[in-house]
């Protein structure tokens, strides 16, 4: 066993641009891809990877100073620093069980796919450590080892669904055939549905609103350049930059938001060799089974309209954190809010207005769940040994992902009422969505079809 975890550890430690091409690699392998095809399709998804990260750590890099700068000048005072999700990552996989979570989930995703439960075959293997963190969260909170992979198993279940109500428009955003995104990340849409339908009702939330309309409106100013440098320089003088550190901030911005859209398009060339060949697989193995292939979230990372409400949400982040009464979280290392701007970005379809709305109101349920789970977090850093935490301080996630479910299930697992209320409010809510999305999908494909 030691043996095993050592060799998975090893490979995760290379990363997702080393450890999913090899999985990338396998399958088209098992798909019956000539080697060097499939060789050069999961070398190319690696290098995207790459690329994306790259560009995703050049913003961070240049836009978390700013923010950091800005909660300086206003002089917030807060208890919890924000590890983010790199943090969040490190220190689960630092917990004993946390192995745990590969057999169950690639068990689940199996017998889902056997019972034609699910549509799924999810080889974002990487992100196994956010279960295993759901694990290790309700076991610390419940003191029941065997709740905290249970919660994790309902996890993956609905992971697995949610990618089946994705695929469809993810296939349409992206342009990558056979894709879908079966991220947990994404889960905080159902409790967004209610409220999406209400903006049904509202004239206002109905524009359309995608960053090629805002290009017809205002021309050259929605261009990704100047967007990112306009939205850019802005942050850099309200964090108090003098102009020259603020130009370059808003160069940067530019130079990211161009580059974005750049990178994705490797993502697609990488992916459509290995998607038709498990395509014809499946039509000779499952008599034309339709299977779609869970990826990670940057597959998406090319849309404009994700980096523009990521920089937009910023200021809202600390201006929150500033004034919520009972708020502990300092946003830093998570204050690029992926945590909701995917979720917007799909359930709006793009819509710029919408994900606006959906960032805002939700802010504050982040650093109150970001709150709530800083002292487990912190205790989680104090047995691994993994982060040293300074006395008077926690360590926490100001967007943790997927908090609402994990807040909601651990809070159930203590055996509070309230926590058992709104885990069942959670799973209505989830049922809810993905019966009412998926017949707005069916209509909206059948006209699209006429």
């Amino acid at each position: 066993m030691d043996v095993l975890v050592s060799v998975i550890q090893y490979i995760l430690d290379m990363g997702a641009s080393v450890f999913v091409p090899i999985l990338m690699l396998i399958i088209g392998l098992i798909a019956r891809m000539k080697f060097k095809d499939a060789f050069s399709s999961a070398l190319i998804f690696g290098v995207a990877f790459a690329g994306m990260n790259l560009v995703v750590n050049f913003l961070l890099e240049n836009v978390s100073p700013a923010a950091k700068g800005f909660a300086e000048n206003t002089g917030i005072n807060l208890t919890a620093v924000d590890g983010g999700w790199t943090t969040g990552a490190s220190l689960t996989w630092a917990w004993k069980y946390a192995f745990i979570a590969f057999p169950l989930a690639i068990g689940i995703n199996a017998l889902m796919l056997v019972l034609k439960w699910t549509k799924v075959l999810n080889v974002d293997m990487w992100n196994v450590w956010g279960k295993a963190f759901t694990a290790c969260m309700v076991t610390f909170i419940s003191g029941n080892i065997y709740l905290g992979f249970a919660v994790c198993a309902i996890q993956t279940v609905v992971e697995l669904k949610v990618g089946d109500l994705w695929a469809r428009e993810i296939q349409e955003l992206t342009g990558i055939p056979g894709v879908t995104l079966p991220h947990h990340m994404t889960l905080i849409a159902c409790v967004l549905y209610p409220i999406d339908k209400l903006m049904d009702l509202i004239p206002f939330f109905n524009r359309k609103m995608d960053v090629d309309t805002l290009k017809q409106k205002i021309g050259i100013f929605a261009e990704n350049h100047v967007m990112g440098f306009l939205v850019g320089t802005a942050l850099g003088l309200v964090a108090k930059y003098d102009i020259s550190n603020a130009l370059v901030l808003g160069v940067n911005a530019a130079a990211a938001l161009t580059l974005f859209p750049q990178v994705s398009k490797l993502f697609m060339q990488a992916l459509s060799p290995i998607s038709d060949a498990i395509s014809e697989m499946m039509k000779k193995k499952f008599s034309g089974r339709e299977i779609y292939i869970g990826l990670d979230w940057p597959i998406l990372a090319g849309s404009n309209e994700i980096w523009v409400l990521a920089i937009i949400l910023v200021p809202f982040e600390l201006l929150f954190a500033a004034i919520l009464p009972g708020n502990q979280m300092l946003p830093f290392a998570g204050l690029i809010n992926l945590s909701i701007i995917v979720a917007a970005y799909l359930l709006a379809r793009g819509n710029m207005i919408r994900m606006i709305a959906y960032g805002i109101i939700t802010i504050p349920a982040f650093l109150y769940i970001g709150t709530w789970f800083a002292p487990w977090i912190t205790k989680l850093a104090q047995e691994t040994g993994a982060v040293n935490v300074e006395p008077g301080t926690m360590l926490g996630w100001a967007t943790i992902e997927n908090g609402e479910f994990r807040w909601a299930f651990a809070s159930a697992a203590q055996g509070n009422w309230w926590g058992i209320i709104a885990a069942v409010v959670w799973l209505a809510l989830f049922i809810i969505f993905y019966k009412g999305r998926s017949k707005e999908n069916a209509k909206r494909y059948a006209e699209a079809t006429e």
